[in-house]
Order: C-alpha cells, then structure tokens, then sequence
C-alpha cells in the first residue's frame, strides 16, 4: 500500500509532479530522472528562469502543482501511487531503461498509478499480454476469450487495455474463471474509457489491478495508447495478438515486445480477413510464433520443459495398434468375395505363409472372417 502522508519522501513527491509535466514515456525525462534522480531534476526545473530572471513556462507549470495533494486525493479513494525502490514495483520495467524508443515513446515510467485488490509485483510475474483489434469479429472474441481464460485458470495474469474488442474478450476470459488480469489504461485509473467499460474495470480492479502511468483525470489521447503499450509488453512474459489489421495498435505493442525481448505470439485467422492481415504478416515474416490454444502459450513461456504441448493427432483406431505388415494384409483382404490366402498374399505382396499367419493374427482379433471359399473383411472392419 502507498505510504502514510506523513512519511510520502521528496523523491515520490517529485515524481507525480515530474508524471504532470510531461507526456508519459518521454525518453528526455526518463533520461534526467535516470541519471540525476527525480527529487534533483524537479528542483532544478521548478527554480529554472529565462534570461530575464523570470520563471520559464516549465517553472510555472511546476510551481502550479500540487503533487501532495495529489496523493493525499488518491488515497482517500483507494487509488496508490507506486514507483522505483517500492516493494510492489515490477523487477521487469526495468528492461525499459535498457530499451530504445518507439514511436517517441520510451523509458521506464516515473511511477504507476493503481487501483485494485492485487499487488503489481506478484501478478506481473506470471503474466502474458493478449491483445488485439477493436473490431473483432465474433471468432477472434470467442478465441481471446478461451485462451485468456485457460491462461488464468492455470494461475497466469492476463494483462490487456481494456478497450473494445479483443481486450474486452481478454479480461472477460480470466474473470470468467475468477483468475487474476490486470488492465493498463491510456487515462488516469479514476477514469473508465471507454465509458461502456466502468463495470468491467470495476470487476478488474475487484480481482486484480487497473494500472495507469497518466495521473488521475487524464484523458486518454493517441500518445498516451502508444506509451500503454510499451507497459503492457514491458509487465508480460510475452504477447499474444488475436485479430490486427496492417495498421493497428495491438501491432505496437507486438513490437514493444519483441524489442524488449518478450515473446511474441499469433493467432491466425481466415486468410481472407482483413481483421487477421496484421497478426498473418507478424506470422510470415516470423516475428511471431504461431498459436491457437492456452497450451500453446503456456508452453512458449514457460521455462523450458516445464509445460509441452503433444503434436495434435487423430484420435487412435483398431487399426492403428496393428503392425506394419499386418495393415499391409489387412488393405489386400476383400470386403465382400472371399479370396484365397494365395490370392490376398498376391494382392499384398507379402510371401503366402507370412499372410496365413498374418491373416490368422487378424481372424483373432476380429478383422476377418473366414470361409470355406477364403477370407474377406468382417463387418465391422469395412474401409
């Protein structure tokens, strides 16, 4: 939990005020806090002054904050702000210092604001991404949905933005089976966007975490869904894209992912459907591995050997627990004129007295039949 007002340190008040200032994932700023810390940098720009002494516009900005109050508000709402050094802070951000900017957006993140029953540094562990387009079509919901949900079953956190769609779908999934997911929002965690989604964050949060980097009251605006991205990659072992079209931000995140050495996952979909043509591209130019299940998944990012998947195969027939040479006798034996054993050694090619024996062996185990005239396939056994 956040601390007591009492003890909140400079260096936390420092950044929410420095998370007001800039747009979220700001590499410059990522960069300053980096190197000279946040406490440092917020009081070397709150006192900055232009050539005529006077407070630049970064001063003044700075100066009209309330970074106290700020906390003290989400405190008296359950909300929490948590950041670097903190017990609850994500050991795998830190791959976000190490990473370089996409789209103008990089770096760790100041702090994250969360609201919610979980704690970030035990559901994101354990967690895969499943992302995707806002216009899904009803199979790429019903697939988001079982995987999310054999995912979460299987006590992985399922992380999404909670948008349309695939996200919807994904959280949907893990509630389903009252597993943990953690939705990543492009707006303050006091917000519900879209609107039609208050119910659902609100079962989110109830269950696992509705995380932010934008401050409480923000809008979500187009930069501020880029820099999502990078968080929802950065807190997952990989991502999973159900549904993407050539353009599409669930493409994004994919990115974000493989730049952060995540992996990487696709579900395919109709090759004639412009709702699937992102995530095929990500598939053929082998950027993405392919699956179709929760076992797949499991398996792609569990430690080696720890979880494997069988080859899919058709379930086994009588048939099939017949040696080699035997099925080769039993496909020379007719369905319904008797023929002598030479007659079927011929057709199958295999010495008489190898085919009496063999056809004995299938006589016993109830394949053929036999007759004063020769041997044909019982009934049951028919092609």
């Amino acid at each position: 939990m956040t601390a007591p007002v009492s003890s909140w340190s400079a260096e936390r008040v420092a950044r929410v005020a420095l998370g007001r200032l800039g747009e979220p994932g700001d590499p410059r700023l990522a960069r300053l806090v980096d190197d000279l810390g946040a406490e440092q940098v917020y009081a070397y720009l709150r006192e900055e002054r232009d050539v005529a002494g006077l407070a630049t516009d970064v001063a003044a900005r700075l100066q009209g904050l309330d970074p106290r109050g700020d906390l003290e508000w989400a405190l008296r709402r359950g909300f929490r702000f948590v950041c670097p050094g903190d017990d609850e802070w994500p050991a795998q951000l830190r791959d976000l210092d190490r990473s370089e900017a996409l789209n103008g957006r990089g770096g760790a993140p100041l702090g994250l604001w969360l609201r919610g029953a979980g704690r970030l540094d035990e559901l994101s562990p354990q967690s895969v991404a499943v992302v995707g387009a806002r216009s899904a079509t009803t199979y790429g919901a019903s697939v988001a949905g079982e995987i999310a949900a054999h995912l979460a079953g299987e006590c992985a956190t399922v992380v999404s933005g909670a948008a349309f769609g695939i996200d919807q779908a994904a959280h949907r999934g893990a509630l389903a089976v009252r597993g943990p997911t953690v939705a990543v929002l492009a707006c303050g965690v006091d917000r519900a966007y879209p609107a039609a989604h208050r119910d659902l964050l609100g079962y989110v949060a109830d269950t696992g975490l509705v995380v932010s980097e934008s401050p409480p009251g923000c809008a979500p605006t187009k930069l501020r869904f880029l820099s999502r991205n990078r968080l929802i990659a950065a807190l997952s072992l990989g991502t999973v894209v159900v549904e993407a079209a050539v353009r599409s931000g669930a493409l994004n995140t994919a990115n974000w992912a493989a730049v952060l050495n995540r992996t990487v996952m696709g579900v395919p979909g109709p090759v004639t459907s412009a709702s699937s043509e992102g995530v095929h591209e990500l598939i053929r130019n082998r950027d993405a591995t392919l699956v179709t299940r929760g076992e797949h998944v499991l398996e792609l990012v569990s430690p080696s050997g720890s979880f494997t998947v069988p080859p899919a195969r058709a379930p086994e027939g009588p048939r099939d627990r017949l040696s080699a040479l035997d099925r080769q006798v039993l496909d020379a034996v007719p369905v319904a004129s008797p023929a002598a054993s030479e007659s079927v050694a011929r057709t199958a090619g295999v010495a008489e007295r190898t085919t009496r024996d063999a056809l004995r062996r299938l006589l016993d185990a109830g394949f053929v039949e036999a007759s004063p005239r020769g041997w044909r396939l019982a009934p049951a056994s028919g092609p």
